[in-house]
């Protein structure tokens, strides 16, 4: 009688190191990043350093390409993050690709902005032809700490 031994015999092919690189893991952690980085650029359009009011009202649907004119605290005006003279404003707004004179213009003035220079920049604007206008706050609730409409006038 002879005893056969042969195949069930295991020679270590099951503890053997394999050497690739799952890269799965790698991949699922990019299209992460890369969704993020998507839903986060189109948010950062004006970098200008502008102390905008609060406001409470509904916040609104943004177009695709809004056009923001700011004013600066130092009382400069800007088109987006580009500076303008306020007597080159019109013209540099009509220069803009695909522009209309029926497309909104969102205006966002510093809080230290006194109102005749916001009604200036105003001016400017509806002189030059664009009359569909919105002015840009903050979303949320006004400070506590500012005072209330005075109940009646003072002489």
């Amino acid at each position: 009688m002879a005893i056969s031994v042969g195949s069930d015999i295991d020679d270590g092919d099951d503890f053997a190191e394999t050497h690739e690189i799952n890269v799965t893991p790698f991949i699922d952690v990019m299209l992460v990043l890369l969704i993020i980085f998507m839903v986060a650029a189109p948010l950062s359009t004006v970098d200008l350093p502008i102390d905008l009011p609060s406001s409470t009202a509904t916040p609104q649907k943004k177009p695709d390409k809004p056009t923001y004119v700011s004013i600066k605290p130092d009382l400069g005006v800007a088109i987006g993050e580009n500076p303008v003279k306020r007597v080159d404003l019109v013209r540099s707004l009509d220069a803009i690709p695909d522009s209309s004179k029926d497309r909104f213009i969102f205006l966002r003035a510093d809080r230290a902005v006194p109102y005749g220079d916001l009604m200036d920049v105003l001016e400017i604007l509806r002189a030059g032809g664009y009359t569909r206008i919105k002015l840009v706050a903050l979303e949320g609730v006004p400070k506590a700490d500012a005072p209330a409409a005075p109940a009646s006038a003072k002489p």
